[in-house]
Formats: structure tokens, sequence, C-alpha cells
């Protein structure tokens, strides 16, 4: 499979744009057109990922962290980053980072924490896109209604809320004249065409709206085809960073914290607060997210599950009476490897592997 076979379906639903402006995420090191077989993921690349990669025969990484992130001057052997860019192309394998755009996007690193700890119904946290909606309005012959019907829901037009296939259909009479070097699906050269056709109305978010209109236009018989787009007041799915959720049953602190070390399997977490005190809302950042405590206190938030708490942040914690687990940077983003490989594994014709290497660069003794 072509590499950007693989990145336009990555894109689709974790759109570059959603990236914070200081981030550098994307195709990092690669030619869009090589043909992709394996597939390695992994937190971040370093010399042992690169040469894990090498001796799997892999094509193409993909890292949560970029592995280009500081402008670079040049780019050679005698410098660490540039060695590795080096030894990348000269066994052509191509490097994908997708950092902070799937860090905020639905069904990204932080909505797979959620839902590898139960909490449900979660909402974001901090709101930073809210997505741009357009409604699409297309003529179409009476035999060629349930195709193009069938194309727009399949390319993800008409999804409002939890229903999806959302459209109106209202019917009238289409007019045309074929001109010369025209070749018409209906009528003839020179002569006007009085059509019964269907005017086919739906919603279509603005990541997919150029896809559905391919789409659209594949399925619909016109040589021409006669479409209408406009830009909707109505609110798209917001997206952000962090998500939080109001739990089914109070749990303490501790038997909090004793969950997550289970589930992302973990000796030993920091925590700022009582481990007695009741918790029935919690907010999630995965990374490092301690700034974040004081709008998930503002956000009725009980505790800040997160990593990279520094001190003195964790007594400004402790002052404003918010609960924060610090499970570390590494550990709440090391699952960024189940969560990318269960998308990627919908793709036919690549093999996707986990890395093997452990790259946590701390140890507790």
């Amino acid at each position: 499979m072509l590499l950007k076979t693989i990145i336009k379906k990555i894109e689709s639903k974790y759109p570059l744009n959603l990236a914070y402006d200081w981030d550098n995420v994307g195709l990092l090191v690669g030619d869009f057109d090589m043909n992709v077989e394996k597939v390695l993921v992994v937190l971040e690349a370093n010399e042992k990922v690169i040469d894990e990669a090498i001796e799997n025969n892999i094509d193409l990484i993909i890292t949560h962290h970029p592995f280009i992130f500081k402008k670079m001057n040049k780019i050679n052997t005698m410098d660490l980053k540039g060695k590795l860019i080096h030894k990348l192309i000269k066994n052509d394998i191509a490097l994908y980072s997708m950092h902070t755009n799937f860090d905020i996007a639905y069904d990204g690193l932080n909505d797979y924490f959620m839902k590898l700890m139960g909490f449900e119904n979660s909402k974001v946290l901090e709101v930073t896109n809210t997505e741009t909606l357009y409604k699409l309005a297309v003529y179409v012959p009476t035999t060629h209604i349930d195709k193009v019907k069938n194309a727009l829901a399949d390319a993800g037009a008409g999804h409002i809320g939890n229903y999806s296939h959302c459209s109106f259909s209202s019917q009238g009479v289409g007019s045309f004249k074929p001109l010369d070097n025209s070749n018409p699906y209906i009528g003839s050269l020179g002569e006007l065409e009085l059509v019964e056709e269907v005017k086919i109305e739906t919603i279509v978010p603005q990541r997919i709206l150029g896809g559905v209109i391919s789409s659209m236009i594949n399925a619909h018989p016109y040589e021409e085809v006669a479409y209408d787009i406009y830009k909707l007041e109505n609110k798209g799915n917001s997206v952000g960073l962090g998500r939080i959720s109001k739990l089914q049953d109070n749990i303490t602190l501790e038997e909090l914290c004793n969950k997550i070390k289970e589930k992302l399997n973990i000796d030993h977490i920091r925590v700022v607060g009582n481990l007695n005190d009741k918790i029935n809302k919690v907010a999630v950042v995965t990374g490092s997210g301690a700034d974040m405590f004081k709008k998930a206190k503002r956000s009725g938030a009980d505790v800040l599950i997160t990593g990279d708490m520094k001190y003195h942040d964790a007594q400004d914690a402790l002052d404003i009476g918010m609960n924060v687990i610090d499970c570390g940077h590494f550990d709440t983003e090391d699952i960024f490897k189940d969560a990318i490989s269960i998308y990627l594994d919908d793709i036919k014709g690549i093999e996707v592997i986990k890395s093997n290497i452990n790259l946590n660069p701390f140890k507790i003794v």
C-alpha cells in the first residue's frame, strides 16, 4: 500500500490542523509514494527503535512524540539526530509523527485512556477547536437517488449526534440545455431538457468535505453535477485537550490510584491530596498536563490524572484542595502503541507491530 494512502486514512480522523502551532506532526522523513507493508508503532524513536525497525524490515515508523522537533540547520552523521535521519533514509524507512493532534482529536490518546480506565461519557476538558459544518445540497435524477445517498453516507456525511444517514429530499424539475462538446447523460445537444429530480440535502463537517464531494460526484450520473455548499452557524463537535468524566460510583483517591496502577501496569505513582478523599469526577490529561490542575478544579473535577507535576504546582494544588495523580509522562502515553494499533488494524494490506523497546528514561530504585 502506498504511504500516502495510509496517511490519508490517518489524517481523515486525526487531521494535522488540530495540532498546536508549536508542534511538528505529519510525515517527517520519507516518500509519500513509497510502498508500505510493515508498520512499527512506538511512543518515540531513538536509535534502538530504528535498529529494531531495520531488523524487522519495517517500512514505516509511527511515533507519538515528534521525531524532529527543534530547528535543524544541518543533517550529518556527526549529529545524533542527523545520524538517525541518515539511517532511516539509507534503509528506506519513513517516519510519521502524530502528537497533539492525536491528544486533541476524538478517539485519540485521551479518549483511549478514558476507555481503558472505564470512565464513561467523558467530555473535553479544554476546548481548542469547534468543527465547522456545511450543508451540502445536490440535485439528482430519480434513478440515482439511493446510489448518491449511499455514497454521501459512506463518505461520512449526514451525522447528527448519535444518528447517521441524516438527509432531506424534495422533488422538483431540473432544466438544462447540453451545448457543443458536452456528453449528456440525459438529453440531446442544443435542446432544452426538463428532468424530474430530487434535491438531497445533508450535513458535512469541514474535515471530510472534499472527500464527500468526490464520492458524490463519482456516484452521480451527470457529466456536470449541480450542487450547493452553505457554511452553517450550527456548532460541530468540539475537540480539545484532556477529558473529564463523572464516575457512576464514588471511589477513594487511594482506590483510584490502585486501579490506575493495575490498568497501566505500573508499580508506583505520585499523589497530591488525601488518599481517603471521595472521588466522583475525574479529569485526565495524558503526558505533560500538570498545569491544567486549576482548569480541572474549575470544571468540578475532584482529581486530575496526568504526568510531570512540578513541586510548586503540587503545593498550589494542595492549597486549593485539588487532588492530583502523577503517573509520569511515559506511563500515560506509552499506551499510544495500543491506541493507534487498533485504528491501523482496519487497514488491509499492512502488518502493524508494536515496538518492544522500553523507552522510559527513569528507573525507581
